[in-house]
């Protein structure tokens, strides 16, 4: 009896993405079906044709199936990758896969205890393809390439938001501390790591996708000296998303740091603090749940404490640090009350929160309780107040609140940063780059806009380094090679950058005096409407989607102005800059900056002169500042991947720079 062998295909299906089937009889070009059989043994007629539906892709043969490096399998395409991973993710402990010199992490969403210390030492001195596919196995390269080459080497952390970017990134250099540590006294590399649970703290929320997602990004640089032990690191970071200080979504947290204190709130050493629980503040409920399972905010915070002292943060600071978050849950709950329909507003005199929020600062509380509903206009021959209608004073006093996380977050980078330097002579780096992920929500906005926008560029030198760079390096070596043809996203960077396109429109919108999202929404229709990255939505007047090389996304226009804009006024500044408190005043001097005043107050009258220039930096927008950060210094020489929107998925690759 024999038996028949059909060719073995993947379909594409609305419910399982892909479904495998076979090829029953013979097909000759030209014809309109495909005669299969599913696994169950369903038989199907799969249209084909040339402009309609291409022939299926084929399915690899069993024995190949479950490889640990991708480059491995005879046909590489999307179904084949994926059903690789599913198979090699269903066994024990192998969420890891190479590609290449890339490895592809599914995150498990639980422990797995494949991170100890006795794993740290198998994997050291080994090659990377000698055991199994592991984020050790990627250091190790990086640190083995770095001293046999003696050429500084990066590792880039990619991937979708909740794929375990932040995680991978605390692995590698869990690792990197281990194999490295110092031979001295100094213990850098537990200040190395101990940077983490602070970084957690004051830059990590709950989202929809992920109890803990990094809220930024950040590179750090491990420095070793001739020995290859560190010696000293320092932090980049990049992008905070500040505006999830004064507004977060259903089921999303703020930043950690906020639920700490407050499930802190009843211990005798926060009492001068004055807060209760997170239910009672405006900037910590939006999200209507304040609890994440299985973590617990007040031991968080005893964490988030030690990692302070033992990076030599003194007590007396950290008192000033967290005088300062507190600071910012009172601002959010500072009543605006409004006047004359809402075109002028002012804040009641017993307001609780206002008063808790100047003596945490050390402020004059008179002048804040005016400036917070006033502001200060100069033109060529005077200056005058102006009332701020009641929205305007809730948006100045949530970029208020924003502007102060911001500079108390970059105080406390820098602080972590000098406790990470050192006068020794470095003689290589490996750094380690912890990046927002691609996002796609119910409910996406400029937070969500800027990220993917980050993406495209990263995508962007992927694409640069895999293909082209490497394309042209073999025909210039004269080695025999078919061109790949790529995917080039440089499209729908354009739509984003250039001229007249996305963030240009914004900006020129947000100069208009009555310039409205609608309005802005209209525009970027009749300017972009034969784009192919570009489109309207059916339903809707006020939204935009655009086909990014990950997935398609649909933006609500709803406060991408005031997200823009940002404005943060002069005059509330100069309050803060006169603080009786030193740590205060310095948080919000600039380094050109004359002496401090002497007094909070400010004066209003006739300018004498023509008015000077206002701050650049103050009057940048923050998808200006974006649009400024990502633009690349040179070719990456570092290798990532772009996950699909069905795996999540993480990347690490090593590389020299």
């Amino acid at each position: 009896m024999s038996t028949l062998c059909y060719t073995r295909v993947w379909i594409p299906d609305p419910d399982h993405v892909w479904r495998a089937a076979e090829i029953v009889r013979d097909y000759k070009e030209g014809e309109p079906v495909l005669h299969l059989t599913l696994e169950d043994d369903t038989p199907l007629e799969y249209p084909v044709g040339p402009k309609s539906n291409p022939l299926p892709f084929l399915r690899n043969p069993d024995i190949l199936v479950g490889e640990n490096d991708l480059t491995a399998l005879s046909y590489l395409h999307e179904p084949a990758v994926l059903h690789n991973l599913k198979v090699r993710f269903l066994e024990p402990n192998h969420i890891y896969t190479y590609c290449g010199i890339v490895l592809v992490a599914i995150n498990p969403y639980e422990q797995l205890h494949i991170y100890g210390e006795e794993v740290i030492r198998a994997y050291s001195g080994q090659n990377m393809g000698d055991m199994d596919p592991h984020i050790f196995a990627v250091a190790e390269e990086a640190y083995k390439q770095m001293a046999r080459d003696e050429r500084n080497q990066s590792i880039i952390v990619s991937g979708e938001s909740g794929a375990g970017k932040t995680v991978s990134a605390k692995y590698a250099m869990r690792f990197f501390a281990t194999v490295g540590g110092s031979t001295s006294d100094t213990n850098v590399e537990e200040k190395v790591l101990a940077s983490s649970p602070i970084m957690e703290a004051i830059g990590n929320a709950k989202t929809t996708r992920n109890d803990n997602s990094s809220r930024f990004g950040k590179y750090i640089e491990i420095g070793f000296n001739r020995q290859y032990r560190i010696i000293g690191a320092n932090m980049r970071t990049y992008l905070l998303e500040k505006s999830r200080v004064v507004f977060q979504a259903e089921d999303e947290r703020n930043y950690h740091i906020f639920y700490q204190l407050c499930a802190s709130a009843s211990l005798p050493e926060y009492k001068d603090l004055c807060l209760a629980s997170a239910e009672d503040f405006t900037f910590t409920s939006m999200g209507e749940n304040i609890f994440i399972e299985g973590v617990n905010d007040a031991e968080d915070l005893e964490k988030t404490r030690e990692a302070f002292t033992l990076l030599g943060i003194k007590e007396g600071n950290q008192s000033s640090i967290f005088k300062v978050i507190a600071s910012i849950l009172h601002l959010g709950n500072i009543e605006i009350c409004s006047q004359r329909d809402g075109e002028s507003c002012h804040v009641l005199r017993d307001d609780l929160h206002l008063k808790h929020f100047c003596t945490l600062l050390g402020v004059e509380l008179k002048q804040m309780e005016h400036w917070l509903c006033h502001r200060k206009l100069v033109t060529a021959t005077e200056t005058y107040v102006k009332n701020m209608s009641t929205k305007q004073a809730e948006n100045a006093r949530d970029a208020l609140a924003k502007h102060i996380y911001a500079r108390m977050f970059d105080w406390i980078v820098e602080h972590i940063n000098k406790a990470l330097h050192t006068s020794s002579k470095q003689h290589s780096f490996i750094g380690v780059l912890d990046i927002y992920g691609f996002e796609t929500f119910e409910v996406n906005s400029f937070e969500q806009f800027c990220i993917n926008y980050a993406n495209e560029k990263l995508q962007q030198q992927f694409n640069s380094h895999v293909f082209k760079l490497e394309q042209e390096e073999y025909m210039k070596e004269q080695i025999p090679w078919t061109l790949i043809d790529f995917y080039d996203n440089q499209p729908c960077i354009d739509l984003i950058e250039a001229r007249l396109g996305i963030l240009d429109l914004l900006d020129e919108e947000c100069k208009v005096p009555k310039g409205t999202d609608e309005n802005w929404a209209q525009k970027l229709y009749k300017q972009h409407s034969v784009s192919a990255h570009f489109q309207k939505p059916r339903m809707s007047n006020v939204s935009f989607i655009i086909v990014h090389f990950a997935d398609k996304v649909e933006y609500q226009s709803e406060g991408f102005l005031e997200k823009n804009r940002d404005t943060v006024y002069g005059e509330q500044i100069n309050i803060l800059k006169a603080s009786e408190f030193q740590l205060v005043a310095d948080l919000f001097h600039d380094k050109d900056d004359v002496a401090p005043p002497k007094s909070s107050r400010v004066n209003v009258r006739p300018a004498k002169s023509t008015p000077k220039a206002p701050n650049k930096e103050h009057k940048k927008t923050v998808g200006h500042q974006v649009s400024s950060l990502l633009v690349p210094a040179g070719p990456w020489r570092t290798p990532t991947v772009t996950p699909t929107h069905d795996v999540p998925l993480s990347s690490a690759a090593p590389s020299t720079s």
